[in-house]
């Protein structure tokens, strides 16, 4: 990472004492489909879901963002709108700037980019992997690896397992590998029946991780 803890510390401290705080309860819109953002949104805490429609009406999921995440990062920077949703996936709170502000500050405050690219890093190497994980011909090696990324970026391990902290419809599990429902669900019933995850409520806990491992080949 390039950012200082002191230069994280001081754009946390923008977004707190310049934003507006907004509460939203699980399943709010925070951009509406078809909406300009309103605004650029600091995590203060909870989980917001980007995705975007098909052209066959179904939800394509993007990326979900977490506590101390900052969005939409294109659009604060370039100005360049995409028609993407932002959907609370939990209790989350945010606290929201104006473009201007936001510009404003990053204009006067060059320090403050460090943390910036940090976070514009992260988001290329997330959708790297995405791609990456495209590159296995099997459903169920596609589903392995977003899974094990997942697990990196949500996952609490315990003597059961590695519980990934974000709720996953078969739906978001599909369209994040380029596949239907219907076959990301099968494989997923297949895994559970190995006994390598289990699956309660969309939440899934990998309870072999050296087994799911060893079901990628490249």
């Amino acid at each position: 990472m390039l950012a200082t803890l002191k230069q994280t510390a001081e754009l946390v401290e923008f977004f707190r004492k310049e934003g507006r705080e907004i509460s939203y309860k699980k399943g709010e819109f925070i951009i509406r489909p078809g909406e300009s953002p309103p605004g650029i949104f600091y995590i203060y805490q909870g989980l917001v879901k980007a995705y975007d429609i098909t052209k066959y009406g179904e939800e394509n999921l993007l990326i979900i963002r977490k506590d101390h995440e900052i969005f939409p990062l294109i659009w604060a920077i370039t100005g360049q709108e995409r028609s993407v949703i932002y959907e609370a996936l939990a209790p989350t709170v945010v606290w929201q700037v104006s473009r201007e502000q936001f510009l404003e500050y990053m204009q006067g405050h060059a320090e403050t980019l460090a943390p910036l690219l940090d976070m514009t890093i992260e988001m290329y190497r997330l959708h790297g992997e995405r791609i990456l994980n495209l590159e296995y011909r099997s459903v169920r090696e596609r589903i392995i690896s977003f899974l094990l990324t997942m697990s990196r970026r949500f996952g609490r391990t315990d003597e059961s397992g590695t519980f990934i902290g974000v709720p996953l419809r078969h739906q978001d599990v599909a369209s994040s590998i380029n596949a239907s429902r219907e076959t990301a669900s099968r494989e997923l019933a297949a895994m559970e029946r190995k006994g390598l995850i289990k699956s309660e409520q969309s939440y899934i806990t990998i309870l072999d991780m050296d087994a799911l491992r060893s079901h990628l080949h490249r």
